[in-house]
């Protein structure tokens, strides 16, 4: 028996795309999903998405991590230690998980992940990307008993030539997931999945940064409503918007009545159906967001035209400098061409970004990864806090100009 976990409908195409490729092999497979939005309760689960019926097939059973823990929210709760094993017992019989041999996590650094690492003992773990965030560090340091578990990182390839730094530091492989794989389940989703009615030549990715206390919901609105002002500097006005799936509805009723204001045609797309299926639904002219994965899936997979926004402000806010979204930031703001005000795009300026990268990882976890420290090198202002390079004795230089090296194999595709 395999036991799968998935917060998000991206999460489980991931998975599909997994098995398809035979990285599971056969056997009885179990699905645990849970909703991870702020409130979950006035949220749409993986499971209960229009796509999900595409994807059911593959797993045996569904489960729920929120209906087995209600009313406690999936990323507070975790067993005391003194209460794992009655609990580990209690799920097992509860959800008749006897004889699992793998444990398939996302997210393994937080909850729910880590708990139920920590409950779902005695088998190994394979820990699929959710995203970006797989080319920064782990997050938080794991315990023994989970990280001697860890076999395997399967991920996607979002940006070539660059390899995961998640759980580099426990020597754990990373295998790359096929596109052809993941697109194959895209498209299975695309055909059952409820797109009428939704279009617009330019899209804006929605995220959920007031609910990460990157900014403030007031100026997560604004951010929201300077790209659709930007959009119409560029001559756009009709524009679909694609909230996050655990942001609520509050940012699309703020930017519909932006929209009116500004004469733009604004559709919204259900809080439920994945970017990538609308990327590959409706082809979109132009894509727009602030870091988000699918800005990248929409360059990497599906050759859109995309363009980051606000990114900078993003990097000037995240703390503490650990945060676990700088590095999709540093790697949308340094890679993808920026959207300006007056809506002009333009490409940043060229540079090395594994070198970056590293340099920032190194920062983030110093501790974790000794071996990243850079050596000899400038520290551009945008990546890097001087606290933070003081801190670890890098501060002796922090201005522009540094991994200025052209990394055209990044950057010819775009």
């Amino acid at each position: 028996m395999k036991v799968f976990y998935a917060s998000t409908l991206f999460g489980v195409m991931s998975l599909a795309a997994a098995i398809d490729d035979g990285r599971f092999g056969a056997g009885r497979r179990v699905l645990v999903v849970s909703n991870n939005a702020a409130v979950p309760e006035v949220a749409t689960p993986a499971d209960r998405a229009p796509g999900f019926a595409a994807l059911r097939s593959r797993f045996d059973e569904v489960r729920s991590w929120n209906e087995l823990i209600a009313p406690l929210h999936p990323s507070d709760w975790r067993a005391r230690v003194i209460e794992v094993p009655m609990t580990e017992r209690l799920i097992r019989s509860h959800w008749g998980l006897d004889g699992v041999e793998e444990l398939v996590l996302e997210s393994i650094a937080v909850p729910p992940a880590r708990t139920i690492a920590g409950l779902v003992r005695d088998c190994p773990i394979s820990v699929y990307s959710d995203g970006l965030m797989s080319y920064g560090p782990t997050r938080d340091p794991l315990p023994a008993e989970i990280f001697r578990r860890i076999d395997r990182l399967i991920h996607l390839d979002l940006v070539p030539g660059l390899e995961p730094l998640l759980l580099s530091e426990y020597g754990v492989a990373p295998e790359i997931l096929p596109a052809e794989r993941f697109l194959a389940v895209v498209r299975e989703v695309s055909e059952i999945s409820d797109v009428s009615g939704v279009s617009g030549p330019a899209m804006i990715l929605g995220q959920y940064l007031s609910a990460l206390d990157i900014v403030t919901p007031e100026e997560e609105a604004g951010l929201h409503e300077s790209m659709l002002k930007a959009l119409v500097a560029r001559g756009h006005t009709d524009v679909l918007f694609k909230p996050h799936p655990a942001a609520g509805r509050r940012h699309a009723q703020l930017l519909r009545a932006a929209a009116g204001s500004l004469g733009v045609r604004l559709t919204v797309a259900g809080e439920s159906v994945p970017a990538e299926v609308c990327f590959a639904a409706l082809r979109p002219e132009l894509v727009v967001g602030c870091f988000s994965t699918g800005l990248v899936t929409a360059w990497r997979y599906f050759g859109l035209p995309v363009a980051s926004y606000g990114t900078g402000t993003v990097l000037r806010r995240l703390t503490p400098y650990e945060n676990s979204n700088r590095i999709p930031a540093t790697i949308v703001d340094a890679l993808l061409p920026r959207l300006s005000a007056e809506g002009h795009i333009e490409r940043p300026p060229e540079l090395d970004l594994p070198a970056l990268l590293r340099a920032v990882g190194y920062c983030m976890q110093a501790d974790a990864y000794p071996e990243l420290r850079p050596d000899g090198i400038a520290f551009d202002p945008r990546y890097f806090k001087r606290r933070r390079l003081e801190a670890l004795g890098l501060a002796e230089v922090a201005r522009p100009g540094a991994f200025t090296r052209i990394r055209r194999k990044l950057r010819s595709a775009l």
